[in-house]
């Protein structure tokens, strides 16, 4: 057991690294919106905002694993993993596009 919980410490420092570089291409993001013309302004206000939803929900899933304990963990490992890739295939999509 303790090596399990010696491999949930680690996933949960990589995912925090993981969640603070996300979270500062986002903040990336909203400030190239902050200097976008009208049109390009409303899109990447869209986007943006879009993007702050999944990353509402991708913090919720990481919430619910950071809780979980024992075989729990794995369950919801998969949901957290696929709510921060979500997210950051978002970013990397809005980075390319603007």
């Amino acid at each position: 057991m303790e090596n399990r919980t010696g491999i949930q410490e680690a996933y949960k420092e990589k995912m925090e690294a993981h969640a603070h570089e996300l979270s500062a291409k986002l903040d990336e993001l909203s400030a190239k919106a902050e200097k976008a013309k009208a049109q390009g302004k409303i899109e990447y206000y869209k986007m943006v905002e879009a993007l702050r939803e999944k990353q509402k929900t991708a913090k919720i899933k990481w919430e619910e694993y950071k809780a979980a304990s024992g075989e729990a963990w794995e369950e919801l490992k998969a949901g957290a993993e696929k709510a921060w890739n979500e997210l950051k295939l978002g970013i990397d999509n809005a980075s390319r596009k603007f």
